[in-house]
């Protein structure tokens, strides 16, 4: 398997599994993004993937889900 890369984002404004059943969605649409797993209590949002990312690009998937 090749190397991955982990970021870790702050969110603020989710409260909810739906929140971050949104968020996964969006940000999973990212080219390179292999996994997304969203911490509501703590508004973490940890991304991996096969590149490193474009931080604009994982906002505005985040605020495309509302956030």
């Amino acid at each position: 398997m090749s190397d991955v890369l982990t970021t870790e984002y702050s969110v603020s404004g989710m409260t909810c599994s739906h929140c971050e059943n949104a968020v996964k969605e969006e940000v999973s649409t990212l080219e390179t993004v292999v996994d997304v797993q969203v911490d509501v209590s703590t508004g973490r949002v940890t991304v991996t993937s096969t590149t490193s990312l474009d931080d604009t690009r994982v906002r505005e998937a985040i605020d495309e889900a509302g956030y």
